[in-house]
């Protein structure tokens, strides 16, 4: 699989060129590996020589108190619990790579995004942005459609999805009934959303790869 990471970056930078600011976008459902995703292909990137970073939109969550009072704490991870606004704000400011853009990154054991909490350099070349949304064709997600150069959908199998699922909140030690409603509750209807609801990218894998 690690070759296939590698080919990928190749690709990049051959699309890349000469330009001094280079934006990917890795889209998938909860589960899907976005994450995991970016950080091994920044990895590949900077193997290369080239200057890489990773923004996750999962720092632009709503805190848990806006999500109580509006009543939807229990469906955290829907479109509607995330500062679209600001994601587009900070990914617009970081498109020219003329200044330092800190960025918000979300601790997953706490439940909260911490502000400010990731440097992205003007020096930078690559910017790998991961999020559920990104190619999302509804709301003021769509206003996202032509700002990357170019996109990765992490598409697996509801059941792999599923299962990884069941695996990432066990993992939070949620209790049975708890993690059921994780799973089925919000984040496999809201991967459906994702991928019924998604424009094409100019690569789609079943896998993250390493």
């Amino acid at each position: 699989m690690s070759v296939r990471i590698d080919d990928i970056a190749g690709e990049l930078i051959g699309r890349a060129g000469d330009a001094k600011r280079f934006l990917v976008g890795v889209a998938g459902p909860p589960g899907s590996g976005k994450s995991t995703m970016a950080d091994n292909l920044a990895v590949a990137l900077k193997a290369r020589g080239e200057s890489a970073a990773v923004l996750p939109m999962d720092g632009f969550h709503m805190d848990n108190a806006i999500l109580i009072e509006r009543g939807l704490l229990a469906r955290k991870g829907i479109p509607e619990t995330f500062d679209v606004r600001g994601f587009l704000d900070i990914v617009r400011a970081v498109r020219p790579a003329d200044q330092e853009v800190l960025v918000p990154v979300f601790d997953r054991s706490r439940e909260l995004a911490i502000a400010s909490a990731r440097p992205i350099d003007p020096k930078d070349r690559f910017i790998i942005v991961e999020g559920n949304y990104l190619l999302f064709t509804q709301g003021k997600w769509a206003e996202l459609d032509g700002i990357f150069d170019y996109t990765i959908m992490l598409a697996p199998p509801i059941e792999v999805l599923e299962e990884r699922l069941w695996d990432r909140w066990r993992g939070y030690k949620l209790t049975e009934e708890e993690a059921s409603a994780k799973v089925y509750g919000n984040d496999l209807p809201n991967g459906r959303l994702i991928l019924e609801n998604r424009r094409p990218a100019d690569v789609t894998l079943e896998i993250a790869l390493a």
